[in-house]
């Protein structure tokens, strides 16, 4: 499996249609919908504006934001259809999303910071310098060594399931950006001043003809 690569675009539709029922835009804006959470009370109104921390502290150091990064980009590089996940403000949604008070982004929180401790780590016992300071010639062969949890090398796994959690949430947040759905050519939401019905390929298709 090659990270390199742009992500598949099914599968990115996948992701983007489940994230878009735990978050809002990015773009200055919480997450968080207004409902009862056990032991939290209620979260706060989706349309009210909420700056970055607003809702609660925030967890990464200016390093681990420079990390999480570069990690971002390597998952899904910009290219002529989209600019990169750090310009559209990814790392921000995923501070915000393992800075969350619950149990599952508690969960993420943990597998994220332990993962950007091994990164620089290995990015040091190989290249002698911090993951975001490297070129993409030497990111690429680490995240390839982690991209894939089945055929992670041994001693490997833990960070292969943290590439897993950082890759989803780069999906989730990426795509449903402007510019990410943009780049799926995804059209939902968009009001229509008419409907003509479904093309007549599809129809005969599906013998409704």
């Amino acid at each position: 499996m090659n990270i390199s690569q742009r992500m598949d675009r099914r599968e990115a539709i996948k992701w983007m249609l489940a994230a878009t029922a735990t978050m809002s835009a990015l773009q200055g804006r919480s997450f968080a919908a207004h409902r009862p959470v056990a032991g939290y009370g209620t979260d706060p109104k989706l349309l009210e504006f909420y700056q970055p921390g607003d809702l609660w502290p925030l967890t990464f150091t200016e390093h681990q934001r420079r990390t999480v990064a570069a990690l971002c980009d390597v998952i899904i590089p910009a290219d002529d259809k989209s600019p990169s996940p750090s310009q559209l403000h990814v790392p921000d949604f995923i501070d915000e999303w393992i800075s969350a008070p619950y149990p599952g982004h508690r969960v993420d929180k943990k597998v994220v910071l332990d993962g950007l401790i091994w990164l620089d780590a290995e990015s040091k016992k190989r290249f002698q310098r911090q993951f975001f300071e490297l070129p993409e010639a030497q990111q690429h062969p680490i995240c390839e060594d982690i991209c894939y949890l089945p055929k992670a090398k041994p001693g490997f796994e833990r960070a292969a399931s943290f590439f897993a959690t950082v890759r989803h949430l780069t999906a989730s947040g990426f795509y449903t950006t402007v510019e990410g759905m943009k780049d799926i050519q995804y059209v939902g939401n968009v009001a229509l001043t008419k409907f003509d019905g479904p093309p007549p390929e599809v129809l005969a298709y599906l013998k409704l003809t």
